[in-house]
């Protein structure tokens, strides 16, 4: 899909414009300059409206994994445990990305935030990213009597690649059976290495694009690329069951790559007979929310999101006291 300016929405149409001739990630080399540099600069940041903390949690090959917790200053017993991951292709990115969206749950609903500084495929290719989701997990749910969360109300959400990492380790944590999601947050994800769908093919719209996104995957699936068994816990579109899933929120542009592939995925859901939303805007492309967050439709997609996040928590709870 060639993605003409005057098809974007009119409030992202010149930050898009200007984006689309100075951004774009075309190369490997790319990705690893910008997963430095995103590194060097984000790592660390804090916030001055929630509680920002650093734990390291040991994984199974003692190696440690190191956890972003963020809560309220005044935090509530009974929390919502969510675990969050961070966009950036699978290559690129820091948990601390993502603080504007952690402030806004934390003030929408009592919730405890954890995000993991997952591997990058720079630094090694799938399943090593999935691995430190799960074990994130793990973590949460283990710890959640000392965070002040309720180990059945564990959400799990991401954007972009932290998408495709949330639906990925939904699937892995229904078929381990170790562990209960009771809600996903998969934001415009990442999840189809085949590259088929109307709105991939010739994608070239602003900050994402078929280029970059064939390049991300060839560096996050590694030796596995082009072949016809790639897990379905590294490409969660190739799944074909998804019942005994938890109920899903999303929102997703009409300009963007992965719209057919979330359309999709929201809709086989709906079909295996789980609840299952998608907020559609017309025009913009990926990751709008973020890069034109002044703009009234970038408001309006995040208080939709904050919406349903508000009433996944709330009814959970109501269920539960019924």
């Amino acid at each position: 899909m060639k993605v003409t300016r005057g098809m974007l929405h009119p409030e992202l149409r010149l930050k898009g414009t200007v984006i689309r001739k100075v951004f774009n990630f075309k190369t490997e080399k790319n990705f690893q300059t910008t997963a430095k540099l995103v590194r060097k600069v984000m790592q660390g940041k804090t916030s001055a409206v929630i509680d920002c903390q650093e734990r390291m949690m040991i994984k199974n090959d003692g190696q440690k994994l190191r956890l972003c917790l963020y809560q309220s200053h005044s935090p509530k017993k009974n929390a919502t445990g969510v675990l969050w991951f961070h966009g950036g292709g699978y290559a690129t990115g820091v948990p601390e990305m993502d603080l504007a969206y952690y402030e806004k749950m934390i003030a929408t609903s009592n919730c405890v935030i954890v995000a993991p500084d997952y591997t990058l495929s720079t630094e090694a290719p799938y399943p090593a990213a999935l691995e430190d989701g799960y074990a994130a997990l793990l973590w949460l749910k283990e710890h959640a009597d000392e965070l002040g969360i309720r180990s059945d109300q564990l959400f799990v959400g991401g954007d972009s690649a932290g998408g495709g990492l949330t639906i990925a380790t939904v699937l892995y944590a229904r078929d381990q059976g170790e562990v209960n999601v009771a809600f996903q947050l998969p934001m415009y994800p990442m999840i189809d290495d085949r590259m088929t769908t109307a709105s991939m093919v010739e994608n070239d719209a602003p900050i994402w694009n078929e280029r970059s996104n064939r390049v991300a995957w060839a560096m996050y699936l590694g030796e596995l690329t082009g072949s016809q068994e790639v897990p379905v816990y590294a490409a969660p579109s190739r799944e074909t069951n998804y019942h005994g899933l938890p109920p899903a929120y999303t929102f997703i542009g009409t300009v963007e790559p992965f719209y057919d592939e979330t359309m999709i995925y929201i809709k086989q859901l709906q079909e295996a007979g789980i609840e299952a939303q998608v907020d559609v805007y017309e025009g913009c492309f990926h990751g709008f929310d973020i890069i034109g967050r002044k703009a009234a439709v970038s408001q309006r997609a995040l208080d939709n999101m904050m919406r349903a996040f508000k009433e996944a928590t709330d009814a959970y709870f109501a269920k539960q006291r019924d």
